[in-house]
C-alpha cells in the first residue's frame, strides 16, 4: 500500500467512525463516562434522548441520599416514597422531575417507548399521592446544545450504548453500575470501531 492509499484509508476509517457516532446519537441511548473523563461527570451513566437538534438527559447513578419525606416534610404522601432522590444533572438542579413507564399527562416529555418524564408539580404530586413508588425522582437534568453531544463523543468523553429501560430504574444504581457498563463497553469498543471503518472502506472502493 503506497502512502496515498494509506491516507485515503485513514480518512475512510475516521469518517466511518464519525458517521457511526452521529447515527447512534439520533435515538435514545445510554452514555457511559469513559475512565479518563474527570470532573462532575466522572464515573456516570446517563440516559440521553435527542430533542430536535439538541439532547436532554439524566444522570442515572448519582443518588443524593435524601428522601422525599425530608425534602417535603409537610407533604404526608412523600413519606411513602421508598427510594432516595437522584441527582439528574446541573440544569434546573432545584427542580424535581419524575420518570415513569407511562404517560402521566400534563406537561410530560416522552423519552422512549413507554418512558416519560415530567417536571410539572401538580402531576408529580398526583404520582406521589396515588402510586408513590411507580416513578424514580430526579433533581435537575442534563442539557446539550445543538451538536454539543456529538462533539463530546468525538472527543472521547463517552461510550454510547443502546438504551435498556430497566437500567433507568436499577436498584443498585451507583459506582457498580458505572464499572459494569464501562468494562463491558471498553472491551467491545475497538471491535465496533473497526467494523464501522471496514464498511466505510468498502463504500470508498465502489
Amino acid at each position: 500500500m503506497n502512502w496515498r492509499a494509506a491516507v485515503v484509508l485513514g480518512w475512510a476509517l475516521a469518517i466511518g467512525a464519525a458517521a457511526a457516532h452521529a447515527q447512534n446519537l439520533a435515538r435514545p441511548m445510554l452514555l457511559v463516562a469513559k475512565p479518563a473523563l474527570k470532573g462532575a461527570y466522572a464515573h456516570t451513566v446517563l440516559l440521553a434522548v435527542p430533542k430536535g437538534d439538541q439532547h436532554v438527559g439524566l444522570i442515572l447513578n448519582r443518588s443524593t441520599g435524601q428522601r422525599m419525606a425530608s425534602v417535603f416534610p409537610d407533604h404526608a404522601p412523600s413519606k411513602q416514597v421508598k427510594e432516595p432522590i437522584y441527582f439528574g444533572g446541573p440544569e434546573a438542579a432545584e427542580a424535581l422531575f419524575a420518570v415513569l413507564r407511562r404517560d402521566p399527562g400534563a406537561a410530560s416529555l416522552h423519552l422512549s417507548g413507554d418512558l416519560y418524564m415530567t417536571g410539572n408539580a401538580g402531576t408529580i404530586d398526583a404520582i406521589i399521592e396515588r402510586t408513590p413508588n411507580e416513578a424514580r425522582y430526579f433533581a435537575g437534568f442534563v442539557g446539550w446544545r445543538a451538536r454539543e453531544l456529538e462533539a463530546e463523543v468525538r472527543r472521547g468523553f463517552w461510550y454510547v450504548d443502546d438504551l435498556d429501560v430497566v437500567e433507568v430504574f436499577r436498584q443498585d444504581a451507583g459506582e457498580a453500575m458505572w464499572q459494569e457498563h464501562s468494562q463491558r463497553l471498553g472491551e467491545r469498543s475497538p471491535r465496533q470501531e473497526a467494523a464501522a471503518g471496514a464498511v466505510s472502506v468498502v463504500v470508498m472502493m465502489h
